[in-house]
This record gives C-alpha cells, sequence and structure tokens, in this order.
C-alpha cells in the first residue's frame, strides 16, 4: 500500500520533458529523492509543501528510485483552458479510478482530428513492427533501424507494464528527436498520441504518424515474479498477436543474454521463450545476430529450437551495429548493465531493428 511523506522542496535538480527531480527534506531533517510530473501535479518550486508516495523508494525498487510528488496541497495548478464539463478536449481516462487519473484526448475519439482517418483504418498495410519486454531495448533497436534506413520514420508505442507516464523515461526524452513520435497505449499515457489500445494505436503509429517502422514495448520497470507467467513482459505474445490481426509484420527482438547471472535470463531468457512460444499465436520472424560468443550461440539455438514450428528465425549480420549503439545519444543500461556489460542483449535488439528496416513500411 502507500507510504506517505510530507516535506518541502528544497532544490530541483533536474527537469526533462514532463518530469523535475527534487530534493524534498522532511521534518525529520532527512532529505529524499523525488520526482513530479508538472503536468499532473503543477510546476514545484523550492519552498513547496509536497505530498508525497515513498514506498517504492523505501523498498529499494531498481526503477522506483523515487518518491513520487502525490500533491502540492498549498500552490493546486490551475484548471485546464477547456471546459471540464465537455468532451471537446477528449474524454479518454487514463490510470483509471486512481487519485491522480489524468483525462485526455484519444487520438480516434469523436473529438479527435484524426477520429474520421481511424473511423476507416483496418490494416497497417504490412508495417514493420518490433515488439520487445524491456524498455532498455528501445534505443538499440533504433540504433540497428537507423544503421540502414536513416531516413525511416519510427514511431514508439508504449505499453503499460512498466511505468504509465512517458514522461518518466529519460531515454525516451533523449531520444525524442529520433521518433515521428510516442503513442501511448492502455493505461500508459503521456506520448504525443493517446490511444485506448495497442490495436488503436497501431493503426494511428500507421495512419497518423505514417511510421514507416514502429517498436512496441513497455515503459520502465519490468514486473517480474520469477515464474513463469507472472511478468509483464507476457505482452510481447499478445502484441504479436494485434500486430498480425491488423495486417502488419511483427519481429521479435529476443531477450539474449550471457551476462545476466540470474540462470532463467541466460541465453534465451525465459521472458521471451514463454512470449513468443506461449502466448504468441501468430507467426513472428524472431532474429537471432550473427558473430554472438559460440557458446551462446548454441545456447540460443537450442532454446528456440521448439519455437521454429511457428516463428521464422533469421539471422541477421551485425556489421556496422556495435558502432551505432555507441553513438546513441543516450546512455544503454538494462538491469544496471552497460554495453559492453551485455553487449548480446543490446547486439540482438539492434539487430531486430535492422530486420525491421530491411523490410519496408
Amino acid at each position: 500500500m502507500v507510504r506517505w511523506r510530507s516535506g518541502t522542496v528544497t532544490a530541483v535538480r533536474r527537469r526533462w520533458a514532463g518530469a523535475a527531480e527534487l530534493d524534498v527534506t522532511l521534518p525529520d531533517g532527512t532529505t529524499m529523492r523525488a520526482l513530479a510530473y508538472p503536468e499532473l501535479v503543477g510546476d514545484p518550486e523550492p519552498g513547496d509543501r509536497v505530498l508525497l508516495n515513498a514506498g517504492a523508494l523505501l523498498m529499494g525498487l531498481g526503477t522506483g528510485g523515487y518518491a513520487l510528488v502525490v500533491a502540492l496541497p498549498d500552490r493546486l495548478p490551475a484548471d485546464p483552458p477547456l471546459a471540464g464539463d465537455t468532451r471537446d478536449a477528449g474524454h479518454l481516462v487514463k490510470a483509471r479510478y486512481t487519485p491522480l487519473q489524468p483525462i485526455m484526448l484519444g487520438v480516434d475519439e469523436e473529438a479527435s482530428p484524426h477520429h474520421q482517418l481511424l473511423a476507416a483504418a483496418e490494416s497497417l498495410d504490412g508495417l514493420p513492427v518490433v515488439t520487445a519486454d524491456l524498455h532498455s531495448a528501445l534505443p538499440a533497436i533504433l540504433a540497428g533501424i537507423r544503421t540502414d534506413a536513416p531516413d525511416a520514420r519510427v514511431a514508439y508505442l508504449l505499453t503499460d507494464g512498466g511505468a504509465l507516464p512517458a514522461w518518466f523515461s529519460r531515454t525516451l526524452d533523449g531520444l525524442r528527436d529520433e521518433l515521428v513520435g510516442t503513442v501511448s497505449v492502455g493505461q500508459a499515457f503521456g506520448g504525443d498520441l493517446e490511444a485506448s489500445t495497442l490495436h488503436s494505436g497501431l493503426l494511428a503509429a500507421r495512419h497518423v504518424l505514417r511510421a514507416d517502422v514502429a517498436i512496441v514495448a513497455q515503459g520502465p520497470g519490468n514486473l517480474g515474479t520469477g515464474t513463469r507467467w507472472g511478468f509483464s513482459g507476457v505482452a510481447v505474445g499478445e502484441a504479436v498477436n494485434a500486430v498480425a490481426t491488423l495486417g502488419g509484420r511483427p519481429v521479435g527482438s529476443l531477450r539474449i543474454s550471457d551476462a545476466d547471472p540470474r540462470p532463467r535470463h541466460r541465453g534465451v531468457s525465459h521472458h521471451s521463450l514463454t512470449a513468443y512460444g506461449r502466448v504468441a499465436l501468430a507467426p513472428a520472424e524472431l532474429v537471432v545476430p550473427d558473430g554472438l560468443d559460440p557458446a551462446l550461440a548454441g545456447e540460443v539455438d537450442v532454446a528456440l529450437a521448439p519455437l521454429a514450428s511457428r516463428h521464422r528465425i533469421v539471422r541477421v549480420p551485425t556489421d556496422g551495429l556495435d558502432a551505432a549503439l555507441r553513438a546513441l545519444p543516450v546512455k544503454l543500461s538494462t538491469m544496471g548493465r552497460g554495453l559492453d556489460a551485455d553487449h548480446a542483449y543490446f547486439l540482438t535488439a539492434a539487430a531486430a531493428g535492422r530486420h525491421a528496416a530491411s523490410l519496408g513500411g
């Protein structure tokens, strides 16, 4: 449940699109690092009293290294400019029935300028869509796309398995100029476009953003319980089904590693094997990069053999991908490991991007 704290903002450490990182001093004199989303709670300044949800910070969760600002009770933000008793500004509610539920303009609802376009849209027209279960794969996939298709229009679909606000992701902020737009789907919010489902979000990526390639992945903060079915990345299999249903080309970015200390994530992670092997009912193209360490390559081949009856296993050359990964404008990190510490993971994601680019849009 919620662990509440109250304190005073003593410093604004830094800002990025949609977020402000703060130092908050509590009544006992201790300081907490906190994160505010100005679109939800207002723009905090030194001296403001803030109410915090400190549970994830106190528990030491990997991605939840902040207390989250729930309110500036003494300086509430003004109401949005449009009337609140009509649907003219949208009526798509995200994070529904939580205390901070935002009401957004859905890309396909009646008040949207894109309503008629999406009402008629039925197909992705062969759009290549890369599916990944970790947010950390996003920049690597993009690097692979850009290596061979530097002018491709790339859209990102933020699913709701991790962080709901797109504003949480500094990676996404750093890649803003590399994407034609972000579509936040399901309960996620804060993208350039809002969609109620992955299906409508995919159609918006194709027909509104005019993407040549799309990437589907959850926000930061993967949830896993160490069981076969209890992880948020199971939605990757459902994404494959959605892409195929709409006439797209699903391309699987596998979670491959020889650096993860947990046996269930070495070789091909059990997350990928479950999502693609048990959940995805439609075929996808699962990408394996050339040049893996021979021992790792052997493990990967054995793990993927049972999936080959449904999916197409694609071998992709890796020349130029390492340089593209190192040239990215954002830091690469997965589970605390950087590019050199978990090279196979990032190389695999980049290879998936390269393959998607080769399919055209």
